[in-house]
């Protein structure tokens, strides 16, 4: 029998196994995923993505097909002439950026429909999670790493068991709050101490549910560890030389936190460190060029999200 609470300080509190079960259960409250981001998730699993259903599925849905062509049609994308159709908008945004595109849309859209406790702010969740998702992206497609591919999803999936956290055990979750106000241990540590679990665990346990690809789970467990990742050696298609994908969505994270798109205002001493970007050893001025290309990129997202 999984006991329903277990001593950790001076606190009795809910077991590891029972807190696991009730955020889980929390996912039967989000809105079930639309056609569209059915479609473009199950994309993950193979590289033959059909533009003509997809096209098809993005002009059904009015407020996406608005949303691409608006966005496509910003002064930050600075086309000439109007883009009228969703086809000649997917032409122009190509096949990653459509799909980070109907990815972020769709989620935001999904989280913004949940009821949520006052502490929590959905539209700092989903700027955080938009502006994760696309460096990852932007880094993964320049840098020799493990499943590129899986980069914007790793990144926009990072900290949902913090939503979950939040949605399912709002009273642990101010306890958390709380606990990382007095600003000497960060929000890993007071959700391990509070829950006996962080939210990494389970936003991988979510995904497993959604049946995200299993290298996309990996990164999002190790994001505040990469050097805990085992990919190197649990993935005989990693090469020599490649980057695990939870060091880029760290430093993505890390970068996205000291522009100050935190999911909280009082941060406490989360890590925040703009130079890890740097450790991939690009030279400065591609790395300026990357990161230019990511502040355009979110800049042209940033309102679908807040």
């Amino acid at each position: 029998m999984v006991p329903l609470t277990e001593a950790r300080g001076d606190r009795r509190l809910p077991s590891r196994e029972s807190v696991r079960k009730q955020a889980l259960r929390s996912l039967d409250r989000l809105p079930p995923f639309s056609p569209i981001l059915n479609r473009v998730l199950a994309s993950l699993a193979k590289d033959d993505v059909c533009f003509a259903k997809l096209g098809d599925l993005i002009e059904k849905d009015t407020v996406m097909a608005g949303n691409i062509l608006h966005m496509v049609n910003s002064a930050l994308y600075a086309r000439s002439g109007t883009v009228n159709s969703v086809r000649h908008a997917l032409s122009l945004l190509g096949i990653g950026k459509l799909r980070n595109a109907v990815l972020g849309m769709s989620i935001a859209r999904m989280w913004n429909q949940v009821s949520m406790p006052s502490s929590w702010s959905m539209a700092r969740f989903n700027l955080h999670s938009a502006a994760s998702a696309i460096l990852s992206d932007t880094l993964a497609q320049r840098l020799p790493v493990h499943y590129p591919e899986g980069a914007f999803v790793a990144g926009l999936f990072h900290d949902v068991g913090q939503l979950l956290i939040a949605l399912s055990l709002p009273e642990q979750h101010e306890l958390i709050l709380g606990l990382h106000a007095q600003g000497d241990r960060s929000h890993l540590e007071c959700e391990s101490e509070i829950l006996g679990l962080t939210h990494p665990e389970l936003s991988v346990d979510a995904l497993a549910l959604w049946k995200l690809p299993e290298p996309i789970q990996v990164a999002v467990r190790y994001h505040h560890d990469p050097e805990a990742d085992p990919s190197p050696k649990s993935y005989v298609r990693t090469s020599r030389g490649e980057i695990p994908l939870s060091r880029v969505i760290d430093a993505a994270h890390q970068y996205v936190n000291s522009m100050g798109v935190t999911i909280r205002l009082n941060q406490g001493v989360e890590p925040a460190d703009p130079r890890r970007v740097e450790s991939f050893g690009l030279e400065p001025a591609r790395l300026g060029s990357i990161l230019a290309e990511f502040q355009t990129e979110f800049d042209s997202m940033a309102p679908f999200f807040r």
